[in-house]
């Protein structure tokens, strides 16, 4: 028998033994399309990946199966643009594995049991700009562990163990613009890995245990626009934390455990446009709190559960203001009079959720405000909240719930 019709005969018993498969092509429970050659096969109870699939294809969905490993079945799909086999049970992807995915832009590993990966698991992946392995048991970052992914523009190493990176671990990533390290075991900022970054836009470093923010943190990151530290433990932050930082524009520092508006560290941030700093612990928000920030648009303290009071010129020097947020803040029920006063771009003001039992006419100025939110605070409507009845009618300002005595304005 010739070495072909031995080969043909195999891929018969295979096909015949292999219940997945119904024929030569698309697997059982999968989609596939070979006029725009996408093939979807999502809880399909697949444990291999496929080969039988139109080698011309680019779009390939494996999610939520039973893949344990990369194998060379890949080496038959050299089209590939997008591969996502997030939500398996792949334990290690063998060196090459990926080796002949020149085009492949687009790596979904996410949801799997991966606990290692070195300098040659992406071997070969010359065009891939998102790579995508959070929630995983990564622990380490090694040196160089990406420097093969010269096009690598969004990184995901969020959810996973990682405590230790090494300086040059991102090194080689000259095009890298997202990255995500949150949710993970970091006891400090891992400063001296971001000074490859230099392109970096985006970073979540949120979740981890930090407990402060040294000098510098974030030095070599000029192009920063984007920077998460939510949930990080956070209770101290230098004097120079965010030096550098030049270019920033949205900053979380959302529930952590500050006792105070870092006002001195914040007003390094001259561009920032956007502030949350809600779930902390400070009870007041002083005059010129957040000082120096001239081109804040919006700021939301949401869930502070103790702060208490809002004094007059909290926000004197943020006079682009046009979105405050203040819910779910329990113990809040005194705006002094004026502290909303002189901010002429203030269009939205949410106070849902606070403890307000009335509001004076004079904390801020009302002309240009186009939405206010009072829903789910104790007011008191009495003859002192007349301005305010006024104000709904004439501005059409809704979402105003009253206590007592009577029903609410309409």
């Amino acid at each position: 028998m010739s070495s072909s019709m031995t080969c043909l005969c195999l891929l018969i018993i295979l096909l015949a033994t292999t219940s997945s498969v119904t024929a030569l092509g698309c697997p059982t429970g999968c989609m596939c399309n070979d006029d725009t050659y996408v093939v979807q096969c999502e809880r399909s109870k697949l444990d291999v990946i496929p080969i039988t699939l139109n080698p011309a294809i680019q779009r390939l969905v494996l999610r939520s199966n039973k893949i344990k490993t990369v194998d060379a079945s890949f080496q038959f799909y050299r089209d590939l643009q997008y591969v996502d086999l997030s939500n398996n049970h792949l334990v290690n992807i063998p060196t090459k594995s990926f080796f002949h995915q020149e085009k492949l832009q687009e790596l979904h590993l996410n949801k799997n049991k991966l606990s290692s990966i070195n300098n040659r698991t992406f071997q070969g992946l010359k065009s891939l700009t998102v790579l995508n392995l959070r929630e995983n048991f990564l622990e380490d970052l090694n040196r160089g562990l990406f420097s093969i992914l010269p096009k690598l523009e969004e990184l995901n190493l969020g959810q996973n163990r990682i405590s230790k990176i090494d300086a040059l671990a991102f090194d080689g990533l000259l095009s890298l613009r997202v990255l995500y390290l949150d949710d993970n075991l970091l006891s400090s900022v891992p400063t001296s890995s971001f000074s490859v970054l230099g392109s970096l836009a985006e970073l979540h470093v949120g979740l981890n245990a930090f407990t402060s923010l040294p000098d510098d943190a974030f030095s070599g990151l000029g192009k920063l626009s984007v920077l998460d530290i939510s949930s990080a433990g956070l209770s101290n932050i230098s004097s120079n934390a965010f030096r550098g930082l030049t270019g920033l524009r949205n900053l979380n520092l959302a529930d952590n455990r500050l006792q105070q508006i870092p006002t001195l560290q914040l007003s390094h941030l001259s561009r920032l446009e956007e502030l949350t700093i809600g779930q902390n612990e400070f009870t007041t928000l002083e005059k010129d709190s957040f000082k120096g920030l001239t081109n804040l648009r919006k700021i939301d303290i949401t869930g502070a559960n103790n702060l208490e009071h809002i004094e007059k010129g909290a926000f004197s020097d943020n006079l682009n203001l046009e979105t405050i947020v203040l819910v779910s803040n329990k113990r809040l029920e005194s705006l002094e009079d004026g502290a909303l006063v002189g901010l002429p771009n203030l269009k939205h003001l949410v106070l849902r959720e606070n403890s307000f039992k009335t509001l004076s006419e004079s904390i801020m100025s009302w002309n240009e405000l186009r939405a206010l939110e009072l829903t789910d605070n104790p007011i008191n409507c009495d003859c002192q909240l007349l301005w305010l009845l006024n104000s709904i009618n004439s501005k059409n300002i809704t979402n105003v719930q009253c206590s007592t005595p009577f029903a609410t304005p309409r």
